[in-house]
Formats: C-alpha cells, structure tokens, sequence
C-alpha cells in the first residue's frame, strides 16, 4: 500500500471518511492513530476529554487493521477507526470509574458487549472518556478526574453525563465515541457541541457491562461528526443479549442504514407541550428557523399533544427513578453506614443517592406510573407521523461557574420514557477559523465561539425507527449544501 503523508487535518475526517482513504491507500490506521495521539497530547490537558489512554492496546490495533488492508480484507467500515468509550462502559484492562474516584483503581476484566463488537469490526479503542460523576448531572464538571471543557465554546460545559465523549468528537480526538444516555446524555452533548448523537431504541444495543445509573432508563448511543459514523455503528452495535434485563429481539430486516436522503413528504409531529419550557430565546429562533427550512425543504408540520406529558414535572420523576435505581445498585457509595461518604464520593452525589433510597414507596410507584404512561402517550401520538421534531435542549452550552439549568433533560427524556430512538444534529454547522469556508458538518468543531454557541435539533420516531432518523437527521445536514 503507498500511503501518502498523513497531515494533522486527517483528524477532522469521519469514520465514513477514513475508511474511504484506507481503501484508497491515502491513509493508514497506524498514522490516523498517531495523528490522533498527537492531539489529544497537545491539547487534552485543556479539555479534558480523556480519563485513560491505551496507547499500547490502540498501536497493536492499529498495526493489525493496517495489515489487514494490506492483505485486502478489512473487517469492515470501521476498521481501523479510533473510538473512545466512556468511563462507565467497560474497556478490558483499563479503569472502569464510571467518573467516579472510590472506583478510581476497579480494573474492567473483559469489554462490555458494545465494545467487543466495536473490537470485532477492527475498531481502535483509544481509552475511557470522562464524564459527570456516576453518570448523575450533565455538566461533567467531575471532582475526581477534573472538569471537561467545551472546545467549541470556550470556558462553559461540554453537557452530561458523556462530556467527555462530546468533546472528545468536537475536538478531533476520534472521529467517534460511545456514551451512555439515561435522560439525554448523549444528546445534550452532541447539542452543546456541535457534534452528532443517537439514543437507540430502547434494548437494542446491550447494556452489559455499563455500570448503570438507572437500569430502566440507561441506553449505550453513538457520538459522531456525520450521520453515516452514527449509522455505521448503531449497525454494529445492535445485538439482542439475554443478560440484559431491557434487551429486545432485532427485528428481521431491522437496519440502522438511513435509505432516501430527502424530507419531502416526511410528517413531523411538534409537541405542543414544549411551549411550557422555559427556553433561551436564541434557541426559540434558531428552532423556528429550522421549522421553516424544514417545511421548505418538503417536510409537513403539525402541533400534536401527547397527554400527561409536562417536560418538568417527566424530568424530575425520571430524576426520582434514576436516584432510587443507583441507590438501590450501589449502596457502597453511601458509606458502610449509609450516611457517612466515603472517600472518593462527592457529598452531592452521595446525598442524591440517598435521597432515592430514602424516597418513599408512593413517590416512587408515582413516578414509574406517570412515566410509562406518558411512554404510551407518545407513541400513540407519534402514529401516522414519521417523527416528532424538537430541540434538543432548551439553553446552550453555559459557563462552569453559572447557576446549572434545571431544565436540560426537559427535551430529550420523553424518548427514554417512550423506549423510542432520538438522534440529534446541529441546527446549522458551525464556522470556525480553520474552517471558515466549510459549511459540512464534519469539520466545523473547535469553533472557538461563545458569542454563537451551537444548538442541537432533535428528530424522535418510533421504535426500531433507526433507519428512518437518521434519513432525517442525514436530510437536515445535507441540505446546508443546497441554497436556503
């Protein structure tokens, strides 16, 4: 293979991309990673993105996926992709945390399922992400292994809980990192920086070897720069494992694969109900926009309601079970005693578990009631429509030190309250200085711009609906191509 010299822009490719050059003979696995370390050196220290490289591990990875194509029979799309998995997915041999510094030395003994089925394709797993404590917040400002930064808004949070996969994609790490979405984790940092996520259908990709938040609602997803990346590896992903307790038979013929790349005749459904949460005005407008463009490029709109569902009062009972479920699983965390914290435990996160075991059972039968009605409620009125249309979340990306919104999850849990699949993409790509004359969604992170932070669009369909999501999602992002 003659391999022509790898420049430090080989970074900004997708996964979709890089496969393309190591057919071509344009790049190789071992210089991609190379060019991929030599990033994360320089610049990580800022961000904060990774908790654990694996430097070893990757280099072997990627010396076989190079010959591999050497001998011409790669595994498949993604091989030799670097990937990073967050700290609460299990990586064989590195520290399985979960964000949190009392699990700083628990050392995974295998990968998750997700991961060996990312190994058996001839991905290169660079190491674990950082992420909020425990998986419990969404700013991943993590008291143990430091606060992760924004790279495309300087200075403000990268979203939770999977911050660090969010800014690790944003910031040209990898291409594409896995994150774990129990009430919008994965989205809301997609939304916050600029980059792509997908939550599954509920139980279509395992949960094994996730250390849970809350085992009901968690889902693994995909964090990318394109949506063919989150296609590529939701197809890869999805499996049905028995030891989940959530998991569901891939139905026959199901595809992650977006078939048509158009909107026209799409019916999006938008929740009346969304009027009532409290939104930063900048995101209002650029939802409006987007509804309008929407609607010019072929797509029907229509208001629909889905009774019970108030986006606070949903977020807080989601909150309630997420709490009493990671008490209920991790009792350690608590203390011997249950009220005195152990080292490497925030106060806050301890007070937060302790206030789901000690909620009562009332609460908490309330709670699971009035979520998995409004999970039917949605998916009846999601019928005879293609997807509901929302944003993603209600506020951008905000500064370290400000007061947290209560409301990031307002948006984004109704899909895991519905079990439904929810990708979200940026409602317009971002400029940047070293790629100002740019205007694809696969090099514009490290914008630098805290003046015109990005916002997330969000597309919700219905189960096993991967496939139609993304034809939306890949709709959406290629029409910044086309004249507006």
């Amino acid at each position: 293979m003659n391999v022509t010299p790898v420049s430090a822009d080989i970074t900004r490719l997708t996964a979709t991309e890089l496969g393309a050059a190591y057919h071509n003979g344009t790049a190789d696995p071992l210089a991609v990673l190379d060019a991929c370390l030599a990033e994360i050196r320089a610049r990580d220290g800022d961000i904060r993105a990774f908790i654990e490289l694996d430097v070893e591990g990757a280099r072997a990875a990627a010396k076989a996926s190079a010959a591999r194509f050497r001998d011409g029979c790669p595994r498949g799309p993604l091989d030799g992709v670097p990937v990073a998995v967050k700290a609460n997915i299990a990586v064989r041999g590195l520290a399985w945390s979960a964000g949190v510094g009392f699990w700083r030395n628990r050392i995974a003994a295998e990968d998750a399922p997700a991961v060996a089925r990312l190994r058996a394709a001839g991905a290169v797993i660079l190491g674990t992400l950082n992420m909020h404590e425990g998986a419990l917040g969404a700013t991943t400002d993590n008291p143990h292994f430091g606060r992760c930064c924004n790279p495309a808004v300087p200075g403000c949070t990268p979203g939770g809980s999977s911050g660090g996969s969010g800014a690790a994609v944003a910031a040209g790490f990898v291409p594409v990192a896995l994150g774990t979405d129990t009430m919008g984790s994965v989205r809301i940092p997609a939304a916050y920086c600029g980059v792509m996520g997908l939550k599954p259908t509920t139980g279509l990709v395992s949960n094994t070897g996730v250390v849970p938040l809350a085992w009901s609602l968690d889902h693994i997803g995909p964090v990318a720069r394109s949506v063919d990346d989150l296609a590529l590896v939701t197809q890869v992903l999805a499996c049905f494992d028995p030891a989940d307790p959530v998991a569901e038979p891939v139905p026959a013929g199901w595809t992650a694969m977006p078939h048509g790349r158009g909107l026209a005749g799409m019916r999006l459904g938008l929740p009346r109900e969304i009027d009532a949460v409290a939104t930063e005005p900048a995101v209002r407008e650029a939802f409006a926009h987007a509804l309008d463009r929407l609607r010019d490029l072929g797509a029907t709109i229509r208001p629909v309601a889905i009774p019970g569902w108030s986006p606070g009062r949903a977020r807080r009972d989601g909150l309630l079970i997420s709490e009493a479920e990671a008490a209920e699983l991790h009792p350690e965390l608590m203390g011997p005693d249950g009220t005195t914290t152990p080292e490497g435990v925030s106060e806050s996160f301890a007070a937060a578990l302790r206030y789901g075991r000690d909620a009562s059972a009332a609460r908490l039968a309330g709670a699971y009631r009035r979520t998995a009605e409004i999970g039917v409620a949605a998916r009846a009125a999601l019928a005879g429509l293609d997807a509901f249309i929302l944003p993603t979340a209600p506020q951008t990306a905000f500064a370290h030190d400000a007061p947290v919104p209560a409301g990031q999850a307002d948006f984004t849990a109704l899909a895991n309250f519905a079990k439904l699949p929810a990708v979200s993409v940026p409602v317009e790509p971002m400029k940047s200085a070293n790629f100002a004359n740019d205007m694809t969604f696969t090099n514009f992170a490290n914008s630098a711009n805290r003046a015109n932070p990005p916002i997330g669009l969000q597309f919700i369909g219905p189960r096993f609906g991967e496939a139609a999501v993304l034809r939306m999602a890949a709709a959406w992002t290629s029409a910044f191509s086309q004249p507006a």
